[in-house]
């Protein structure tokens, strides 16, 4: 409790209801993203909950609760220079949350390079310059916690090709991370959502010409429990995952997906 964490793509959808669940159970967070102003407004609403899980309601405290960053975390120099600036205002950061993504798809045989290597880009290199940047305050502290976003569409999807890889990666770097970084105290885990109401997925509907509510009906008859998911649903399970209570749980990929996939 009380410990500082860092959310990446936290200025709206998915990283917004980490940030602020991840708030709610007391600790502070660093908002990374490229939007600052999405940023800065994730911090005001974390802000204005007031941090229910802590004690005190000082507004100097409150300040101390959430603080964002522009951050390209494509860019080895850009997340340096976010990660000290970070630890230098809430403290070392002992929770990471590799949220950042894009999406740009495309069936393969119309698919470019460019579309490709940015979806590599955001999604495997992004997490992995974040992680080795924040694993040395973990080791030092002796405890850390690290949750990777992946998706139902690493089991493939079509239209998605580069998605749907960069996804299934994040999954294989999950795992080594778990088995590294595990003798120092720190956790990996990814969660993996399936399809979650979203600005994203929203674009989802505009690529395939049909309207939004047409595809959340579609997708909640494929599940289970005959809904999709809200990005709260997701937020809960990362924020288990950064909890004391996930310590003898490492490399494991949870779908979030309203039924038994994967």
């Amino acid at each position: 409790m009380n410990r500082a964490a860092i959310v990446t793509g936290a200025a709206r959808g998915l990283g917004r209801a980490i940030a602020l669940e991840l708030a709610r159970r007391g600790e502070r967070v660093a908002l990374f993203d490229l939007d600052l102003a999405g940023a800065e407004e994730t911090a005001r609403l974390v802000r204005d909950a007031g941090g229910a899980g802590r004690s005190d309601g000082a507004a100097g405290e409150a300040e101390r609760m959430a603080a964002a960053f522009s951050v390209d975390v494509s860019d080895e120099t850009s997340v340096r220079a976010g990660v000290a600036a970070a630890a230098a205002r809430l403290g070392p950061p002992l929770i990471l949350v590799n949220n950042a993504g894009v999406l740009r798809d495309d069936l393969l045989f119309k698919m470019s390079e460019q579309s490709w290597d940015t979806i590599m880009d955001v999604h495997l290199k992004g997490a992995f310059l974040m992680t080795r940047e924040v694993q040395s305050h973990m080791v030092e502290s002796g405890w850390g916690r690290i949750v990777n976003l992946s998706s139902t569409s690493a089991l493939g999807n079509a239209g998605q090709a580069n998605y749907a890889t960069a996804k299934a990666g994040i999954q294989g770097f999950t795992k080594t991370l778990a088995l590294e970084l595990g003798r120092f105290g720190i956790t990996a885990n990814a969660v993996a959502p399936g399809f979650t109401v979203t600005d994203m997925t929203r674009s989802v509907a505009e690529r395939l010409g049909i309207g939004f509510d047409e595809l959340v009906a579609r997708e909640a008859a494929a599940t289970a429990v005959r809904r999709v998911g809200a990005p709260e649903d997701i937020a809960n399970a990362v924020a288990f995952f950064a909890s004391e209570a996930s310590g003898f749980v490492s490399g494991q990929v949870l779908y979030v997906a309203g039924g038994p996939r994967g």
